[in-house]
């Protein structure tokens, strides 16, 4: 089988991780290949919800190998805690891979992330203050600390005593905060390094020898299109690219060996933090989409800003990312409401632009123009098949694919692992 990619086709959050955990019975590794516990993923199964951050949510499904790739950053306190709480519910975690080329999010980084956003004020990015962007910068920089460091304690000294020359500075004297010591750094890092150690391998070679060997491998991307550091809504944006592309990057897996490419699309829009939501109700309308989705961040708690589905940014994560297959979650929040609005092009001052804007400043200034489909009231949580849609949620479906260009292969029905439509196989297995 080839390799198979998962994206978020909007601002994230869009339930990559049902999608994952509905190809776990299928798919023999889940490969994690950027970001890091900035973003989370919630998987039902059964009675149990699982809040995933940093682990893949293949780490799930048994006999599936899950896979932090050299994309992630990482902090390691946060991957033990994850671990040690899904070992305490029953959890099998000990087939976890660790790329040895990982970067470590280091306690200074923390520390830089959030007095830089006070900083700024007004300007702020809204990041989530877990050292990720600065992370990420260090690793472009190359004074980044990578997971294989932790085994050279001798290098690994000299790369924190490195960087700590320039970050105390700046601690120092921009944001008038007490300098960091080397040595309460070390002590950080080092704390887990043998607990981690039997995980850490070659993930690229292991990658490449799985996929030679006919394994089935999914890469499952942190975040989602519009946050793409290159693709999405910048500056409002992540600082990994969590699109298609970054899966190959990301872990060391060449685009030759991808074929399929699953978009995860809500039914209804997100986003958290600052930037740009053209669809972004904040209203009555837009408080319901929150309370009945349960649109809460896994990570964060914070509450997300909703509104209705945009299928111009769905164009875009179609083109962006080449996909071949869209999964439509949370198809059931929108259930009881006489008519559901689509964006389906923006006016920007008297233009219209049924694409997205290249330009940063009119995509600020877009204003939705919607198209009204008629809604149901129906229970749709027991369907299984997509006739046992009521009529309105089949023609807003198909609607959803006409204007996006590719096809709706699975709808999400409800929170549990098994509350889905599938219309068609997303291993292109049955040739539809």
């Amino acid at each position: 089988m080839p390799a198979i990619v998962l994206v978020g086709a909007q601002w994230g959050d869009e339930g990559k991780g049902k999608a994952t955990d509905l190809l776990g019975s299928e798919i023999d590794y889940v490969v994690k290949f950027n970001g890091g516990n900035n973003a989370g993923h919630t998987v039902v199964v059964g009675d149990q919800k699982y809040a995933l951050h940093l682990l893949p949510s293949g780490i799930l499904s048994p006999g599936c190998t899950p896979v932090i790739a050299n994309g992630v950053v990482i902090d390691l306190a946060v991957l033990i805690e994850e671990l040690d709480g899904l070992e305490a519910r029953g959890v099998d975690t000990s087939k976890l891979l660790i790329s040895a080329n990982a970067h470590l999010i280091p306690p200074y980084n923390r520390v830089l992330d959030r007095v830089h956003e006070r900083f700024l004020g007004k300007r702020r990015i809204g990041t989530t203050g877990r050292g990720i962007g600065p992370t990420y910068a260090d690793k472009m920089n190359r004074i980044g600390i990578r997971v294989q460091d932790l085994y050279d304690t001798s290098i690994l000294r000299q790369k924190v005593e490195s960087a700590l020359d320039t970050k105390n500075q700046l601690l120092l004297k921009v944001y008038n905060r007490r300098a960091i010591e080397v040595e309460e750094v070390m002590e950080e890092l080092l704390r887990h390094a043998e607990r981690i150690r039997p995980m850490v391998t070659d993930t690229v070679l292991e990658l490449g020898q799985a996929l030679d060997a006919g394994k089935t491998v999914l890469f499952e991307a942190g975040q989602a299109t519009l946050l793409d550091v290159d693709h999405g809504t910048y500056p409002f944006v992540t600082s990994s690219n969590a699109t298609s592309g970054g899966a190959c990057t990301g872990s060391g897996v060449p685009p030759t060996r991808i074929e399929r490419v699953i978009g995860v699309f809500k039914a209804y829009t997100t986003r958290v933090g600052e930037g740009p939501f053209p669809t972004e109700l904040q209203d009555d309308l837009g408080q319901r989409l929150r309370d009945v989705g349960a649109e809460y961040g896994t990570t964060t708690g914070r509450p997300r800003r909703c509104g209705w589905a945009d299928v111009v940014i769905g164009r875009y994560a179609q083109r962006v990312n080449g996909i071949t297959d869209f999964v439509v979650t949370k198809l059931d929040v929108l259930t009881g409401l006489e008519t559901v609005p689509v964006c389906v092009a923006y006016d920007v001052q008297g233009t219209r632009f049924e694409e997205m804007p290249v330009n940063q400043s009119d995509f600020h200034h877009a204003t939705a123009v919607y198209e009204e489909l008629p809604g149901w009231s129906e229970d749709i949580t027991g369907c299984r098949e997509f006739a046992d849609l009521p009529e309105a949620a089949q023609r807003y479906v198909e609607r959803l694919e006409e204007l996006m260009g590719a096809r709706v292969s699975v709808i999400g029905v409800g929170p549990g692992r098994d509350q889905v439509v599938v219309r068609h196989d997303l291993l292109g297995r049955t040739g539809d």
